[in-house]
């Protein structure tokens, strides 16, 4: 199963990256880096520049049709990015729309907030995201890991890199339920 990793071209922190991608390619899935550029993505270490990364298909040109789910990695730039631009905002919310799982760790549920996706959910994040959350209709609590099964898809959160063993289990085992049922 194909598996979108949707990040912009600088600001993704980079272990939110790249052990989800690790996890998902252990699973026997194909992680695919999606951008809002063509060429590389650069990923930071908090605020120190990291790796670079080449971008694999770009938001608006590929659909989330052709993805089993949807990866979000965070880091304070990254979903800051992504939320402004229109064809990254719609690619997030055709999985939703699909039905599909989406799992967004840290600061990425920015991203669903302007996608207008959490309305009626549960769901965790960083700590400074939770009134974004609440002012969007959802509903923020502080877990390690939240699964909440609102609407026709699942969506897994979690807060920040500590709980990235936690969030990479409950997300793998979430898209492969999916799958099976699908």
């Amino acid at each position: 199963m194909r598996i979108a990793f949707l990040v912009a071209p600088e600001g993704v922190e980079q272990v939110e990256l790249t052990e989800p991608w690790k996890a998902v390619s252990d699973a026997g899935h194909e992680p695919v880096l999606v951008s809002t550029k063509p060429g590389k993505i650069q990923a930071f270490d908090h605020l120190d520049k990291a790796e670079t990364f080449p971008v694999d298909e770009v938001a608006g040109e590929t659909s989330a049709g052709s993805f089993g789910g949807l990866v979000l990695p965070g880091g304070v730039a990254n979903p800051d990015f992504l939320r402004m631009d229109e064809k990254a905002v719609a690619f997030v919310r055709d999985f939703f729309d699909g039905g599909r799982p989406v799992a967004a760790i840290c600061h990425a549920p920015w991203t669903l907030v302007e996608a207008d996706v959490v309305r009626g959910r549960t769901l965790t994040s960083w700590p400074s995201l939770r009134t974004d959350i609440r002012n969007a209709g959802g509903t923020w609590v502080d877990e390690q890991v939240k699964v909440c099964d609102g609407g026709p898809n699942t969506l897994v959160t979690s807060r920040k890199p500590d709980d990235l063993k936690a969030f990479c289990e409950a997300f793998v085992d979430v898209f492969a339920q999916s799958a099976t049922a699908g």
